[in-house]
């Protein structure tokens, strides 16, 4: 199988997966729009926001490593259980840790949902070792299963609690500590993880190489957190809850594109481990990253030129001021994806110092605008700073990369790309009934003439297959 064909089937498979939970959030925003007012859907986002980012600076990044390593001895089953073994054991320290930490100070501060918040942030850390460590074995359909399970568990358990028992915004929190376990569960039956759960298999030396490849991730995760949470932070703290409630909304939307990116980036970072080191790394590498951007770019103006049409149909009207900021995240998060392909290429060459110190950067940029600017033109500081922060760290690592990668972009690409942002954008401002038909004909011909080759090798691989199935049905 070619690098292209292995890498397609790879994501795929993780998107048949991963699809239910990425985009969990999304459709359940008419349930919480409904159910929620602004305030405590503002509120409950900042916790699953600091929630999410904070596990993985609590683990110190281990499952990123166990990932990473576990690639590497695929076929060497004593390495693989070692790895596995001292990464369950750095993390159950790391729990205790933090358990005794928060219960100290939960009695000297005043928590909303503290407990929900301690069971979430424990079953979230073994979730995430437990699905990175079903990635790096090469199990990807385990992966994609609990990835499934994950997101159906989530949305049914959501509708259960608010819907049924009326938790309100506690029952987010309760589906999604649930959701986790169920995951937790299922892979810990599927791949049998008592087997390497044996005193023989500790080794200091594996915990030490691996603890040097992830802590310079912890920067990297605390960068993140600042370019994702400060912002919330400090809509909440400077404007109100309310006003994050608003802009919680405006990026789901962006999250459509995010998740898409998410699942096709897991397996472009095992790709590029795996193919790291090839002849011809430049010329794939740069095709890849030149496909990336036409595909990305589409859907991004794709979602900003259907958005008069479908923001009503999943937003109350409570929450219409988010219309305003959706274009901007949007733009945002297609900067983060260009960001995120950089990303694993630094993580397949092993370079995770590189990572941390250009997400650095990019924190410092994206709260020194939020802190500048949050005053004079409210909640587009926030959309404006992630802007900055993902481009800035794009432009970057580009040229950085350039020192142990040779990638190299179509210009075609980059100024035809511009010029479809600048159109879309103005009209979707403009905000014409007529214009805004216009536009969308011009984002699907666009998006139907920049990757025309992706369609066309669809479009004939199906056929293909269908052919096959056709014969085989006369020869039965």
């Amino acid at each position: 199988m070619n690098k292209k064909a292995e890498l397609v089937k790879n994501t795929i498979i993780i998107f048949l997966g991963k699809i239910s939970t990425q985009f969990i959030s999304f459709f359940l925003l008419p349930l919480y729009t409904t159910y929620l007012n602004t305030g405590d859907y503002g509120t409950i986002d900042l916790i699953i926001t600091y929630v999410s980012l904070l596990v993985p600076v609590l683990t110190l990044q281990q499952e990123m490593a166990t990932f990473r390593f576990l690639i590497d001895c695929r076929n060497d089953y004593e390495k693989r259980a070692k790895i596995i073994y001292n990464s369950i054991k750095s993390v159950i320290i790391s729990v205790s840790l933090f358990v005794v930490f928060f219960c100290g100070i939960s009695i000297f501060i005043n928590i909303p949902f503290k407990l929900y918040i301690l069971f979430n942030v424990v079953v979230t850390m073994f979730s995430g070792l437990l699905l990175q460590s079903t990635r790096g074995l090469g199990k990807n359909i385990i992966y994609s299963i609990a990835s499934a399970i994950t997101g159906i568990s989530t949305l049914l358990f959501n509708v259960l609690f608010i819907v049924i028992l009326g938790a309100g915004a506690k029952g987010i929190l309760i589906s999604t500590i649930l959701a986790n376990l169920i995951c937790i569960i299922f892979i810990a039956i599927t791949l049998k993880i008592y087997k390497y759960i044996k005193l023989e298999y500790d080794d200091k030396n594996i915990t030490r190489e691996m603890l040097k490849y992830s802590l310079p991730l912890v920067p990297n995760g605390i960068s993140w957190w600042v370019i994702n949470v400060s912002d919330r932070t400090i809509i909440s703290m400077i404007l109100d809850v309310s006003a994050n409630g608003i802009y919680a909304v405006s990026t789901k939307f962006s999250s459509i594109l995010s998740a898409i990116f998410s699942i096709f980036s897991m397996s472009w970072t095992e790709s590029a481990s795996v193919h790291i080191n090839d002849k011809d790394r430049d010329e794939f590498f740069s095709d890849i990253a030149d496909t990336v951007v036409r595909l990305f770019s589409c859907l991004c103006i794709g979602i900003v030129a259907f958005m008069p049409y479908i923001f009503s149909i999943f937003i109350k009207e409570a929450y219409i001021e988010a219309y305003n900021y959706i274009p901007i995240n949007l733009l945002a998060a297609f900067f983060n994806c260009v960001v995120g392909i950089y990303s694993s290429i630094y993580i397949a060459k092993k370079l995770t110092k590189k990572v941390a110190s250009t997400s650095i950067f990019a924190a410092i940029i994206n709260i020194s605008i939020n802190l500048l600017f949050i005053k004079l033109i409210g909640v587009y500081a926030a959309c404006i700073s992630t802007v900055a922060a993902y481009l800035a760290m794009a432009i970057y690592r580009h040229f950085d990369l350039k020192k142990y990668v040779k990638l190299k972009y179509r210009p075609l690409t980059i100024i035809v790309t511009a010029i479809a942002f600048a159109v879309i954008y103005t009209s979707y401002y403009i905000n014409n009934k007529y214009l805004n038909i216009i536009s969308l004909l011009f984002a699907i011909v666009y998006s139907i003439i920049m990757n025309r080759n992706i369609i066309i090798t669809t479009f004939i691989k199906l056929k293909s297959k269908l052919f096959k199935v056709k014969n085989d049905i006369k020869v039965n």
